[in-house]
């Protein structure tokens, strides 16, 4: 009989990631809500960048990112030593389980967290442990319950995709003491700017050696096409995700521009504050037609309905008149749709379609 060559244990019970959706057919006036882009799209600076940006493109980019951590550094009061870049936060998320797991190990995640979690322990033949979450709160307890001497990496996202909430410094500072010094504790901050005055979990970093942050360029930056990401830890730490790095990750557009966009502050407090506002605003709309939505930290809103089947007939709704928001019933929530905050116009067409639906306008 002939031989086939064989993948590693976990490679085959990974199921491929699905993207959010970004067409209606019939539709040529589509709004998109369902990938938390920044509907500000990035900032001018970060677009002069990227065009000068061309004249370069038969050159190999720098290996070290020196440039880009410098800014980094300098705008989020880093050292750059302990910076580390890749092809967006998932990649470095990619380069953590390589690190630091392995078949038979477990990773932990949480009931609603972020769908790649269980794929990059899987990927690395890990094992992922699922525990509860609290009415959609990452719950310490369950964490730290879960623990045994097979865990190797705890990952979980604040804000939270896809509910949008958030601990409180005291919870994580709680869960991290409470964790094995020898067990990762992976702080995933893709939304830390949405929140006004949070550092994303770079005071923890400084003070446990076995945290680490992740951040990406991909949502309040609106960098997502790009796909570029960052990542905060002790030195060690970072030397350790550089060995499995490859030198060329990033071209040197990815480079320039985030760099440019980095330091672009204004624009991302302008985009903070617009956000904060229809968030706010969108929230309050909904819940005064019925409709649950948990305090959300994040770029988007979790509406819950009273059923599957209500969820299911909304997002019809919302897809007829070519609004497209996210359906979570892969994250366990089958009753919500995870709506991207837009813009004013967009806030407003999203709440005269659902109070439609809803019967209340």
């Amino acid at each position: 009989m002939t031989k086939t060559p064989k993948p590693q244990p976990g490679i085959m019970d990974i199921a491929l990631y699905v993207s959010g959706e970004s067409k209606v057919a019939g539709k040529s006036d589509v709004l998109k809500l369902s990938s938390n882009e920044n509907p500000y799209g990035f900032s001018d600076k970060a677009r002069e960048a990227f065009t000068r940006s061309v004249q370069d493109l038969h050159r190999y980019p720098s290996t070290d990112h020196a440039s880009l951590r410098a800014a980094i550094g300098e705008v989020y009061g880093l050292s750059p030593d302990q910076l580390i870049c890749g092809a967006g936060s998932d990649e470095v998320l990619q380069f953590i389980a390589t690190c630091y797991a392995g078949v038979g190990d477990e990773i932990i995640t949480t009931e609603h967290g972020f769908s790649m979690y269980p794929i990059l322990a899987k990927m690395v033949g890990a094992i992922p442990v699922e525990v509860k979450e609290n009415n959609r709160r990452v719950d310490v307890d369950a964490i730290l319950a879960a623990v045994t001497d097979r865990t190797r990496i705890v990952f979980v996202a604040n804000p939270a995709n896809p509910t949008g909430t958030m601990l409180t410094e005291a919870e994580l500072v709680r869960l991290i003491e409470g964790l094995p010094s020898d067990v990762l504790f992976v702080h995933d901050g893709a939304y830390t700017e949405f929140v006004d005055g949070f550092d994303g979990g770079a005071a923890l970093v400084d003070q446990y050696p076995n945290v680490i942050m992740t951040r990406t360029f991909s949502k309040i930056y609106g960098l997502g096409g790009l796909r570029i990401g960052w990542a905060y830890a002790a030195k060690d730490i970072i030397d350790v995700l550089n060995r499995v790095r490859q030198p060329f990750n990033l071209s040197e557009t990815q480079l320039t521009t985030a760099e440019a966009a980095v330091r672009d502050v204004a624009f991302v407090e302008r985009c903070r504050t617009e956000n904060a506002k229809w968030r706010g605003w969108l929230s309050n709309a909904l819940i005064q037609m019925g409709v649950q939505v948990d305090e959300s930290f994040a770029n988007f809103i979790l509406a819950r309905f009273a059923s599957e089947e209500e969820a299911a007939a909304c997002d019809a709704a919302l897809k007829d008149d070519g609004i497209i928001v996210r359906r979570v019933g892969g994250y366990g929530l089958p009753n919500c749709l995870r709506i991207t905050v837009g813009d004013e116009a967009a806030c407003r067409r999203v709440v005269h379609v659902i109070g439609t639906f809803k019967g209340v306008r």
